[in-house]
């Protein structure tokens, strides 16, 4: 039991995050309407990531943030070597404010973070 647990650990750190991207659609299997600023009438966006270094199947989560408050956490499959997957979100208008997400590894290792604003409307 111990050596599946230190090769599980093993294989997560082997994990590599080589694109994370926030947008506001997925075509084709690659990230559309790429921003860190979008308007809070977006209605949803989307985080895409490439992962590397995965030797076998394994999970990875996404964790959106507004400021410290952990809004939504997705749990996405990684099953090859290089491995493309994303997460959606929608946007409550009333979610304005600096944002982040995180890519965590199954054994809880944050990965990479991306964060990103929701502006309010002028007044």
């Amino acid at each position: 039991m111990l050596i599946f647990c230190g090769f599980i650990a093993a294989q997560d750190a082997a994990l590599v995050v080589e694109e994370q991207i926030i947008c506001t659609a997925i075509e084709d299997r690659a990230p559309s309407g790429v921003d860190s600023s979008f308007a809070n009438d977006v209605g949803k966006l989307y985080c895409f990531t490439k992962i590397t270094g995965s030797e076998d199947t394994t999970t990875v989560s996404h964790v959106w943030y507004l400021g410290d408050e952990e809004k939504a956490k997705v749990e996405l499959s990684v099953k090859g070597k290089t491995w493309r997957t994303w997460s959606s979100k929608n946007i409550d208008p009333s979610w304005a404010g600096n944002w982040k997400v995180e890519v965590v590894s199954a054994n809880g290792d944050v990965l990479a973070s991306k964060s990103f604003v929701i502006t309010a409307p002028a007044e």
